[in-house]
């Protein structure tokens, strides 16, 4: 039977995030029967791109991260926090943004896998229901044990978004598309029944509901949960977010497929109980941006890449910010590989306008503005959007 732990934080300094991590651990039986002295580690964050805050709910705190490094320390494992974020997204920035840079400092390897200097190869991928090879990284390919360390968070395409998910971030960024052109879901469980990660923490310190993955409303939960089995993980964690672990696509068809237990009556849950932490987590479609007009239609293709996605969320917000929300009264967004039969009934060249290259098709089929890029820029997104219906240079900096 798989066991879960689930333990609060007394607070959110280190000392109390690295007692939970530790007694997550201890529960579990300890690092020893999966890291041995010697094995390259990588403790893999969910860095998905640059947060207002680092404690927004967005990426994975440094605290978190640091408690799982020292543990694997301790039993002679050789650990490097490593990531790149989304497609199109800056590793960089984000490192320096939520604190990974002072970890560096101290001597700790925080790896930006996007850095050239990291030799790229191809893996081959056994009985992969999408793909039977993947592009990633040299250290990822060559790594003795993967730990994934997720942030706590809903996902608009995914529902939500933990550990296995996280695993997306070791591909290299052309492939991260490939994921989202060719099967989302099913890829990820490829990809995880390839890697064999050992172990999924979760900082559910600081969550996120809503507008997952990064512009979602912050939830504080103040838990460290943690397993060897993934999908008993992300089982007992979408249980305590208000998800029947059957309503999770990830989940499920990674249980369908082998990769572990999602049947909550045969996880052992051990410290905290589910019943004495759940909290409903917003969903992403029950959120609307506050001022934004009834008659716009944001439409996103299920395929949508984050990146795609976070850009015109983004955008929407700048939008917002400069006092431009009434340019988009009866104007169609279209995100993604969107076909004609999502488009509502007026849509037009005048009012509709398609953002990115999965969008050409149809923008090149209803002759509808295409922003290029993959993904483009947030003031290309503006601009797409207002067209010329206002001198958007004079007004956006």
């Amino acid at each position: 039977m798989p066991k879960v732990s689930i333990q609060r934080t007394k607070d959110h300094e280190y000392a109390s995030i690295k007692e939970a991590v530790d007694k997550v651990i201890e529960q579990l039986g300890g690092l020893e029967d999966i890291i041995k002295p010697g094995y390259k580690v990588i403790i893999k964050p969910n860095l998905v791109a640059t947060p207002t805050d680092r404690l927004s709910g967005g990426v994975t705190r440094w605290e978190v991260c640091m408690a799982v490094y020292e543990a694997v320390q301790a039993v002679g494992g050789i650990p490097v926090i490593a990531e790149s974020a989304a497609a199109g997204a800056d590793t960089e920035s984000v490192i320096q943004k939520c604190g990974y840079q002072d970890l560096r400092d101290k001597g700790v390897p925080v790896i930006d896998l996007k850095d050239k200097a990291n030799a790229r190869c191809t893996v081959e991928v056994e009985n992969g229901v999408v793909f039977n090879k993947i592009n990633t990284w040299e250290m990822v390919r060559d790594a003795d044990a993967i730990i994934t360390v997720p942030v706590m968070k809903t996902h608009d395409q995914t529902e939500i978004t933990l550990g296995m998910k996280n695993l997306k971030g070791l591909l290299v960024d052309t492939q991260k598309k490939d994921f989202h052109k060719q099967g989302l879901i099913e890829g990820v469980v490829d990809w995880c029944l390839h890697l064999k990660p050992v172990l999924e923490i979760i900082d559910g310190t600081y969550g996120q509901q809503g507008l997952g993955p990064i512009f979602g409303e912050t939830k504080e939960m103040k838990l460290i949960i943690g397993s060897k089995d993934l999908v008993a993980c992300e089982a007992v964690t979408g249980k305590i977010m208000g998800y029947e672990p059957k309503d999770v696509m990830i989940t499920k068809s990674a249980c369908e497929r082998g990769f572990g237990e999602m049947d909550l009556d045969k996880i052992e849950v051990v410290g905290t109980q589910i019943k004495d932490v759940e909290s409903r987590f917003k969903r992403s479609s029950e959120v609307e941006i506050p001022g934004i007009p009834e008659s716009f239609n944001l439409i996103f293709s299920k395929d949508a890449c984050t990146g795609c996605h976070n850009t015109v969320i983004s955008a929407l917000m700048d939008m917002k910010a400069q006092e431009l929300f009434p340019y988009l009264e009866n104007m169609n967004v279209c995100v993604g590989p969107v076909t004609k039969d999502m488009l509502p009934e007026d849509a037009n060249a005048e009012n509709t306008v398609c953002i990115g290259i999965c969008c050409k098709k149809l923008a090149d089929e209803m002759n509808f503005r295409w922003v290029v890029g993959c993904p483009p820029g947030n003031a290309d997104v503006v601009k797409g959007i207002l067209g010329d219906r206002l001198e958007y240079g004079v007004r956006y900096n």
